[in-house]
């Protein structure tokens, strides 16, 4: 099905205090927050405390928390037929908006199942770095597995509200299909913080669920699927994610397109 594109100048809402805790107690008292990937040099690792969300636990618990959900859904297939057979249509998206060869650092906001992070990985060049967060440690440990020792990438137990980089720390932030997954307050947290430490002139890409045209039956097919299964998925559906970014971004440029008949976008937030 066809794109749309559509491009603004975009600044809306202010996002509650960036210091907010998740609300829940952390399952771990004592967990490596960053598992360095480097074949050689010492790895940065210090103890830190991060709950996981109660949304996570309540509500994704069967996809992402449980250690039997990595072993079902780890599948470069299922991930495709989910992703109703665009996934890698969807992933080469997000990976050519970061860079055909990246250079400087780039942030991935949340672990990803599937060869996502894998590819991104691919395309680094000698002075690219990737630094992945996750606040779910099973996550980080599977995609640790995955990488299999691939060098200049770094793993973080992190939650994506209130990261713990400085400002203008990246090149390039990429969040592929998290925004769906999170409540409102959580999702505005998160498009704040990725602004946060992306560079001036740097780029925040997005990929995510869209609300697709009346004519595209995957519309009435979905409705049933993201009510059961991912609620807070909806939200992209009735709002624009332009209508979440913190006042302060009023000066960035927001380009957006979307794919399969409106289903999913791509949106590039440029500083």
């Amino acid at each position: 099905m066809s794109s749309q594109p559509a491009q603004c100048v975009a600044a809306r809402v202010q996002p509650q205090s960036l210091n907010e805790g998740a609300g829940s107690e952390p399952l771990a008292a004592d967990v490596k927050d960053t598992v360095d990937l480097e074949e050689s040099g010492p790895a940065i690792e210090f103890s830190a405390q991060v709950p996981l969300p109660d949304y996570l636990q309540q509500t994704y618990w069967w996809a992402y928390i449980h250690p039997a959900s990595v072993r079902v859904f780890e599948r470069q297939w299922l991930v495709n037929l989910i992703l109703w057979g665009n996934f890698a249509r969807l992933r080469d998206l997000a990976l050519d908006e970061i860079g055909a060869s990246i250079q400087g650092d780039v942030l991935q906001v949340a672990c990803v199942y599937g060869n996502f992070t894998e590819r991104l990985a691919q395309r680094l060049e000698p002075d690219g770095r990737l630094d992945v967060v996750d606040v779910a440690p099973v996550q980080l440990k599977n995609l640790k597995k995955k990488l299999n020792g691939i060098p200049r990438i770094r793993l973080h137990h992190q939650d994506s509200t209130n990261l713990g980089f400085a400002d203008a720390s990246y090149d390039r932030v990429v969040l592929f299909f998290l925004l769906h997954e999170q409540p409102e307050t959580a999702r505005v947290q998160t498009i704040a913080q990725a602004l946060r430490v992306v560079k001036p002139g740097g780029k925040v890409v997005i990929v995510d669920y869209h609300r697709p045209s009346r004519f595209n039956p995957f519309r009435y097919i979905m409705v049933p699927i993201l009510k059961t299964l991912e609620p807070f998925a909806m939200d992209l559906w009735r709002k624009d994610i332009v209508k979440w970014l913190p006042d302060r971004a009023h000066s960035a440029t927001v380009e957006k397109r979307t794919y399969f008949g409106g289903l999913y976008q791509k949106v590039v937030i440029t500083r």
